[in-house]
Formats: structure tokens, sequence, C-alpha cells
């Protein structure tokens, strides 16, 4: 058992979180990683401010441990989300992309909130604006790691920064979690680990896809959903690497996102607009590849669709070999890390 000062700041038992994926990080998933002694984050960006509250909820009757929810702040829904997580008191805010606006409204109820970067010079902005602890993102990772790796990402944000760091990217068992507090981390998050577990809702076609894959089989770019980020290499996948901007396959997404999202008509027009108007690069182009994205990524989750579907997914997938339930995965990785520091304090003179 680890005693760190993300353990102490969240109440958890285990330096281990699950990092926020949307449709995956699920209740059931969230409560289990709770429930077995780590921090869960329910993934927001896909829900309706109702489906947000109603998940909350949901938790809230299946564990009474610390959990979290992770909201995207770029694109529609951001800021109704984040009020119901305010008006529910969670305990965890944890952001990416954007300034938390809502810091102050969560530090009154005696929440944390958590800002997510993969640049450096991130890192201390992100303090300034108020986080009480970040995630470090590496290239490893599935989305949204930038072009520095963890073991060379994490030592340099712990240097600038005195907040509670948690390292994420290439992490999928206890050796991970015993170098990422070497690095100078205070715990880990995980995202491709916890999608092979028992309560992941993961097609079953895409969990055999994740143990049979090597630490070469996946694929980086920003044609997935309009910012870098890596992909389990599928046909599709391979694809999208080839192809321009996807004009039609973008209004179809879009018109999911309308139904998924229940955007009224003339707001989903606006953006519609605007995204047609966009040049690449700017923040509307990025939600046109995500409802493309998106797409996709429920043909994987859902269908278990190898061809035609994408399912992101990082580098550790080559290190993934079996499918256990979430309790027996953390009880293994506390177990391994004290192992593996017990075996580098035997190398003391």
């Amino acid at each position: 058992m680890f005693k760190t000062r993300m353990t102490q700041m969240f109440g958890i038992r285990h330096p281990i979180m699950l990092a926020g994926m949307n449709w995956i990080t699920e209740p059931k998933l969230v409560a289990a990683v709770c429930n077995a002694g780590g921090l869960g984050l329910l993934a927001i960006a896909r829900c309706t401010p109702q489906e947000t509250r109603e998940s909350i909820r949901q938790i809230r009757q299946m564990t009474d441990k610390p959990f979290g929810i992770n909201q995207i702040l770029i694109g529609p829904g951001a800021k109704e989300n984040i009020a119901v997580a305010i008006e529910e008191k969670v305990p965890v805010i944890n952001y990416s992309l954007g300034k938390p606006w809502f810091v102050n409204d969560v530090h009154a109820y005696g929440g944390k909130v958590v800002g997510t970067i993969a640049i450096a010079k991130h890192a201390a902005k992100a303090v300034q604006m108020g986080c009480d602890a970040l995630v470090i993102t590496g290239h490893e990772a599935a989305a949204h790691g930038a072009a520095a790796t963890s073991m060379v990402l994490i030592p340099i944000v712990a240097s600038m920064v005195k907040v509670p760091l948690i390292a994420a990217g290439g992490f999928y068992d206890g050796r991970g979690l015993a170098a990422a507090l070497a690095l100078g981390a205070d715990g880990i998050s995980m995202g491709s680990r916890f999608m092979v577990v028992k309560e992941s809702m993961v097609h079953d076609n895409f969990k055999i896809l994740c143990i049979e894959a090597t630490e070469q089989d996946t694929l980086y770019g920003n044609v997935f959903d309009g910012m870098d980020g890596r992909v389990l290499k599928t046909k599709e996948a391979q694809a999208m690497l080839k192809r321009g901007f996807p004009v039609v396959d973008a209004f179809r997404g879009a018109l999911l996102i309308k139904r998924l999202m229940n955007l009224s008509f003339a707001k989903f027009l606006g953006v519609s607009i605007e995204m047609l108007r966009a040049e690449e690069g700017h923040p509307l182009m990025v939600l046109a590849r995500q409802a493309v994205g998106n797409m996709k990524h429920l043909k994987a989750l859902t269908e278990g669709d190898v061809e035609g579907g994408i399912l992101f997914a990082g580098q550790c997938c080559g290190g993934i070999t079996d499918n256990p339930t979430t309790k027996e995965l953390i009880d293994r990785v506390i177990s391994e890390a004290e192992t593996a520091l017990a075996n580098m304090n035997s190398f003391k003179a």
C-alpha cells in the first residue's frame, strides 16, 4: 500500500486513476475502480446534462468512495455539464483543453480541480489558474499526448510545479507505477489497461485485439478526432491516415452529435455552418473530425467492427495479456510495484 500526495489529496487507498474515456468510463467501471481503492473518472463530454446527472447519481448508488468527472472544455455542452457536476458536488473535476472558469465554485464545496496537460509549459499555467493536481500525458498514451514521452515529460514537470502529479501514457502494471513514482509523479492514470477488464463495456473483439497487439500496433495522428492521438492499428485507422478531410462523414458525424447531445436545430445549424467555414487547426475543425471519429469509435465499442471501427489505445497494449476484474488488476499493480521498489532497494550498497 502506497501513501502519496495523490492518495492523501483524494482520500483513496491506491495511487491509481481510471482515465476518462468517452463511452468507456461509465458508472459501472468508475464504481469498480473506486471500490478497489483507486480514483474512477466518469467521462461526460459525450453526455447531455441530464445524462451527466443521472450517471453521477448511479455512481453514488454503487460506491461511497471518492470519484470524479472528466470533461473536455471545447465543444458543445461543456459549461452545462460542468455546472451539473458542481451542483452534484462531485469530489474531483478533471478537465482538458481550455481554461477552468469553475475553480472557485469547486473549491467552495471542498472539491478538487485536476488539469490535464501534455506540454510542460502548460503545467505552470494550469497551477496558476488554481489546479490542485495535474495529469501529465506522455506520447505513449492513446488520446491525447504530444511529442514528449512520459520518461522525459514527468521529471520536467515535477521540477516546475509543487502540486501532485498523475502520470499518464504507457502505464499498465506495477513496474510502471514504481517508475512513475521514481520520476517524480504521485500516481498513475491508466486508460488502455482498464479497457481490458471484466467491467469494461468495450466489445470483446477489441479486447482481444488489445491483448494480441504488440507495442508496434498503434497509429498516431490528428485525423482520428482532430487532435493528436493514438489508436489501435485497424484497416479503417490505416485508411483514415491516407484520406483528406472527410466532408460527408463529418456531416453524418455532426448529425450523430446533434442527436446524442440533444442539441437544438438552431444551435446545431450554427455549429455546422462554422465547421464548413473553418480552416484546418481551428477548434471547430476539431469538432468536425471528432464527429467522424465518434462514429467509428462507437462501431468499435458497440459492434466490435474490427474492419470499420477505430479504438483509441496506447502503446502499452503490447504489455496487456489478460482480461482480469478491476480489483484483480489494481491489487496486482500494487503488489508488482511493491516488489519492483523492493528490488531497487536491494541495489543499495
